[in-house]
C-alpha cells in the first residue's frame, strides 16, 4: 500500500520492477531504435505504381460550363496519389501514377499489356464497358486488379462481371434507387418519364422504371425525345426550344414529377422553366444524383474540396471523385496489408477490415458478391446538395446503403 498520494507513483507492485530497472529497459529499447532509424531512413522506398487507363468520351453538352476539364478523373486520382504519399513517407512507401490517354483506334488490351511490362498492376479505368473489360480479360493472367472509376453500366457487375474488377464508380440502378427514394420521402410518386433515343438513355430509362417499381411510384406516362440533331448552342436556340419543349410536355396525365432519362445530354437541360405545366425536374436535370458534386462541403468534404482547388484550379467533378475514392481504395490497401499484391488487396477488401472513409458520412465497404461499392448518393440541383440518399426511412438487415442498386439475392454475377 502507498502511504499517501503524494508517494503512490512511488510505490511499486512485487511484480513491478523497480524504477532504476524501467529505466535501463526504457533507453536500451530507445537506444536500439535509434540504431535501426539509418538502416531504414537508408532503405529504398517500395513504389506503387498505379496505372490511370482512359478513354475520354466525346461529349457535346448544353450547356458550356459542363463541357469536362481535360483532366477530368486524372485529376482527382492525382490528388488521392499525394495523399497517399503523405501517408507513405512513414512507410517507407511511394506511389507513382501512369496516366495512359487511349484514342478511339487503341487497343485496351494492348495497353493493359504495355503497362504490366512496366511493373503496374494495379490499374484505374475510365474505359466504356466493352473497353473495359476487354482489358480487364487481357490483364486477368497477369493479375491485374482494375478499379472501374467511370463505367455505370449494371451489366459489368452482373452477367458481365469479373473477378478483377472492382467497381468505384456507383451504377445506374443505384443512381436511379437514390432519386427515388427521395421522390418517395416527398411523396411525388405520379412520374411522368421522359426518354432520349440513345442506347443510354434507354439503359437509364430501364433503371428508373425498375427504381419506380421497387418505391411504390407510378409512371403515368412514357414519353420519347427524339434527337434530331441540330446546333441548339446558336443564335437561335433559345427562340426554338422555348417553343419546343412546352409543345412536347402538354397534354400530360396528371403527374408530380417529370423524370428525365437523357445520359446523352440531349434535352434534359432545356426542361426546367420550360414545360407546360409547374412541375419539379429529376434525373438528368433539376434534381441530379451524382457520387460527388462540386457544391459538397459537408462531413470534412470542403477540406477536400479546397486541396482539390489549389492543386487543380478548379472543383472536383463526380469522375474526380470516383477516381480519387479507387487511389485511396488502393492506398488504404497498401498501408493496412503491407502488400501491393493485388490479390491481397482484393482480399482485405472482402474483408471486415476494409472501410474508407470519404466524406459522405459513412465509410465506404465493398459488395463481396459483385465487387461494387457500397456509397451514399447525393442529390444536388447544381448548386447545393438537397439531400443524400439511402433515406433513413428505407431499412435493410445488412446496410442502408444496400437499398442502393442490386442487392445480394438479386445479383446475376457469378464471380470466378
Amino acid at each position: 500500500m502507498c502511504p499517501d498520494l503524494n508517494s503512490k507513483y512511488l510505490c511499486r507492485s512485487p511484480h513491478r520492477p523497480a524504477p532504476g530497472k524501467l529505466l535501463l529497459r526504457y533507453f536500451t529499447t530507445a537506444a536500439a531504435l535509434f540504431a535501426l532509424l539509418p538502416v531504414a531512413l537508408a532503405a529504398e522506398p517500395l513504389e506503387i505504381r498505379v496505372g490511370y487507363l482512359r478513354l475520354p468520351e466525346k461529349r457535346v453538352t448544353i450547356s458550356p460550363l459542363d463541357v469536362p476539364p481535360a483532366d477530368d478523373g486524372l485529376a482527382g486520382a492525382r490528388l488521392a496519389i499525394a495523399d497517399n504519399n503523405t501517408t507513405g513517407k512513414f512507410l517507407n512507401q511511394k506511389y507513382v501514377l501512369a496516366d495512359v490517354r487511349l484514342k478511339d483506334s487503341d487497343d485496351p488490351a494492348v495497353a493493359t499489356m504495355a503497362l504490366t511490362d512496366r511493373g503496374i498492376s494495379l490499374i484505374i479505368a475510365d474505359l466504356p464497358p466493352d473497353a473495359l473489360l476487354k482489358a480487364a480479360d487481357a490483364g486477368r493472367e497477369r493479375g491485374v486488379l482494375f478499379f472501374n472509376a467511370g463505367a455505370v453500366d449494371d451489366r459489368l457487375r452482373e452477367e458481365d462481371c469479373r473477378t478483377n474488377i472492382v467497381h468505384v464508380a456507383p451504377t445506374r440502378s443505384m443512381l436511379a434507387d437514390a432519386l427515388a427514394q427521395y421522390l418517395a420521402w416527398k411523396k411525388w410518386q405520379r412520374w411522368l418519364l421522359v426518354i432520349g433515343s440513345h442506347p443510354k438513355d434507354k439503359l437509364l430509362a430501364d433503371a428508373l422504371r425498375r427504381a419506380a417499381n421497387r418505391f411504390g411510384a407510378k409512371i403515368v406516362q412514357e414519353r420519347v425525345f427524339e434527337d434530331v440533331g441540330g446546333a441548339r448552342r446558336t443564335d437561335s436556340g433559345i427562340t426554338q426550344v422555348q417553343r419546343q419543349i412546352p409543345v412536347f410536355t402538354q397534354s400530360a396525365p396528371s403527374y408530380d414529377v417529370l423524370v428525365a432519362a437523357d445520359e446523352s445530354e440531349v434535352f434534359a437541360g432545356y426542361l426546367p422553366y420550360r414545360t407546360w405545366d409547374a412541375r419539379p425536374i429529376a434525373g438528368s436535370a433539376g434534381l441530379v444524383p451524382r457520387s460527388w458534386d462540386p457544391a459538397h462541403e459537408q462531413w470534412g468534404a470542403v477540406q477536400l474540396q479546397n486541396r482539390f482547388a489549389v492543386m487543380f484550379q478548379r472543383r472536383m467533378t463526380a469522375l474526380d471523385g470516383q477516381a480519387w475514392t479507387a487511389a485511396r481504395m488502393i492506398g488504404d490497401a497498401a498501408s493496412r496489408t503491407q502488400s501491393i499484391d493485388p490479390t491481397a488487396m482484393l482480399g482485405f477488401f472482402n474483408g471486415t477490415d476494409f472501410a474508407l472513409a470519404a466524406f459522405k458520412g459513412q465509410k465506404l465497404t465493398l459488395r463481396d458478391w459483385n465487387l461494387q461499392l457500397r456509397q451514399p448518393i447525393l442529390l444536388v440541383d447544381g448548386r447545393a446538395v438537397v439531400s443524400v440518399s439511402p433515406q433513413e426511412e428505407f431499412l435493410h438487415q445488412v446496410s442502408g446503403l444496400d437499398t442502393l442498386g442490386y442487392d445480394r439475392p438479386e445479383t446475376k454475377c457469378t464471380l470466378k
